[in-house]
């Protein structure tokens, strides 16, 4: 077994079906060269069902719940990831996450509810290829009322 794979299964994680859009003017991922581009990974599509699927954070949802729809799609964005490459120990670098959060105008800690997606990348990657890049914001609405939306740049090998 892949040690990353062997990684998620240490740690209890079942990777769901990768994120598989609607339309075909748009994908899931695009790779150029060695960097993976990921799509928005939002939780009105999380399998999850412990997880908070709509809301807006600090008004509907609290802070916690929000970090760990955050988490949720970081695992359903590496499923996506493992959908395009194949193998997750081609991973070279988790390069940059954007997280929106849907919120509430007061709220001030976007960036904590990140940490859930985050953390998840590097407990499974290792600091060496899970540290990464990012920025947090907090948005007026997302699509369906989604309390979090996630993409994601990696650098990959052949």
């Amino acid at each position: 077994m892949p040690a990353i794979e062997a990684r998620l299964a240490e740690m209890g994680i079942s990777l769901p079906a990768p994120l598989v859009l609607p339309s075909p003017n748009r994908a899931s991922a695009v790779r150029v060269g060695n960097l993976l581009y990921v799509s928005g990974h939002g939780a009105a599509l999380l399998e999850d069902e412990t997880v908070k699927r709509r809301g807006k954070v600090d008004l509907d949802i609290t802070e916690a719940e929000a970090a760990k729809t955050a988490r949720a799609l970081a695992i359903k964005m590496i499923a996506t990831v493992k959908h395009h490459v194949g193998d997750l120990d081609k991973v070279e670098k988790v390069v940059k996450i954007l997280g929106m959060i849907n919120a509430h105008p007061d709220f001030e800690r976007p960036n904590a509810v990140l940490n859930g997606a985050s953390d998840l990348f590097f407990e499974v990657f290792g600091p060496e290829i899970g540290q990464h890049a990012r920025s947090s914001v907090g948005v007026e609405t997302l699509v369906d009322r989604q309390p979090v939306e996630i993409e994601g740049t990696f650098l990959v090998r052949d």
